[in-house]
């Protein structure tokens, strides 16, 4: 079986996240002057990867998706990360890996996904246990338009009426592709009927399951680089179709489009993967091209370079954790840790919280990775993770503090 090493696999995976050079990556790393410009290399990211994941957590000064695209995107306005969804932009929101914004282009991609969302994935049938809720919120929708759910209350002495039950209903609706986002709204949803929202070409159109999984597949690796079956079926939530998805990569693999390649690290052993033919290509170029060290940049946690945590340990050997569940005092790091990355390896983690009001980004701690054994590592990996720091301050308008220990000759 043809094999790639790890550190061809990890360039690779930098590469295709849009964190190299554009001519290494083919997306932009500047956002462009004016908003239609900014506007178009934030959807260019996305189309990479083929969904921004939703997050509502902003405590380190922006949410997950405007990190995101600030790591990529020199001079992105962080407003505009928030607006991107609008009438007219070739977005819309669905179940993607998590809740996401995804291109226009894939939604009859997921016709499969709605018809099997018909019974909500955590309520089950909302829809039939409240039928005349639900055609009231058709009706309302209908009548008024775009509503949010908090708008939906006011008609509770019906006696029927439920708020929390119009909630389930509505989002039960949305799963199953009846209603659809038409914006955010302070990180809220605005919901209208699909057929006003989505182009009718889209909705006349919709892929059938085979056909559905082999564009997901692509999308998927064609943001990864090279990945496992289990990280493919992963980044779309695919495991109730993992066989299906199996197959999808064995009829791929026969029409040359992917080719079964194995990751070889001498501590591991052999683990079996899938990659695109020119990627391929493309990381044994990275491989023996010296890489030119970023000045460092922070990654969100859920950043899609960093969700799949096994692939992480084994791409970086980085361990990565989310620890905003964790009640403080069992939290090894910090509520929530940006990831520090500087060329093609993850060198540090910082913990962040904004301050706002006093127009500051406080960093709560500070941990370096091991040292490399290379001289001068850990100097320079305290400069990355200054300069990271210093970059998202600077992009949301923040003064950082309480980093001296980064800052360059501070430590």
């Amino acid at each position: 079986m043809e094999t790639i090493t790890v550190r061809e696999a990890r360039r690779l995976a930098v590469a295709r996240a849009g964190l190299l050079s554009p001519e290494r990556t083919g997306l932009p790393r500047r956002a462009g002057w004016g908003g239609v410009r900014s506007r178009r290399a934030a959807h260019e990211v996305i189309r990479r990867f083929g969904f921004l994941q939703l997050d509502s957590v902003s405590v380190a000064g922006a949410r997950s998706h405007v990190i995101v695209l600030l790591s990529r995107l020199e001079g992105f306005p962080p407003a505009l990360g928030e607006e991107l969804l609008a009438p007219g932009e070739p977005l819309f929101e669905y179940w993607g890996h998590e809740a996401s914004w995804l291109p226009l282009e894939l939604y009859p991609v997921f016709e499969f996904r709605r018809r099997e969302y018909a019974h909500h994935p955590w309520w089950g049938d909302v829809l039939g246990k409240h039928p005349r809720v639900a055609d009231e919120v058709r009706g309302r929708l209908e009548a008024e338009g775009p509503l949010r759910s908090s708008e939906l209350g006011g008609r509770r002495s019906q006696g029927w009426w439920d708020l929390g039950a119009a909630k389930k209903v509505l989002s039960a609706l949305w799963s199953s592709g009846e209603v659809a986002v038409v914006r955010r709204s302070g990180f809220q949803r605005v919901f209208d009927l699909a057929r006003r929202v989505v182009p009718e070409e889209l909705r006349s159109r919709p892929l059938e399951h085979e056909a559905a999984l082999e564009r997901l597949v692509l999308r998927a690796l064609s943001g990864h680089g090279w990945a496992t079956t289990g990280t493919i079926v992963a980044t779309w939530r695919l495991a109730a179709h993992r066989r299906a998805v199996e197959r999808t990569l064995e009829r791929l693999a026969r029409a040359g489009r992917v080719r079964a390649c194995a990751l070889a690290a001498p501590d591991r052993g052999v683990t079996a993967g899938w990659i695109r033919p020119g990627d391929r290509e493309l990381a044994g170029e990275l491989s023996s091209a010296r890489p030119r060290r970023d000045a460092g940049v922070l990654l969100s946690p859920f950043d899609p370079l960093l969700w799949d945590r096994g692939r992480v340990r084994r791409l970086f050997g980085f361990e990565q954790v989310l620890e905003i569940y964790k009640p403080a005092p069992s939290r090894r790091y910090g509520y929530y840790c940006l990831p520090v990355l500087a060329g093609d390896r993850l060198v540090a983690r910082v913990d962040l919280k904004a301050d706002r009001r006093r127009g500051r980004l406080r960093v709560l701690g500070v941990w370096l990775e091991p040292e490399t054994g290379a001289a001068g590592s850990a100097s320079r990996d305290r400069e990355a993770s200054w300069w990271a720091v210093r970059r998202l301050g600077e992009a949301l308008g923040l003064r950082p503090t309480g980093a001296r220990e980064l800052e360059p000759g501070g430590a």
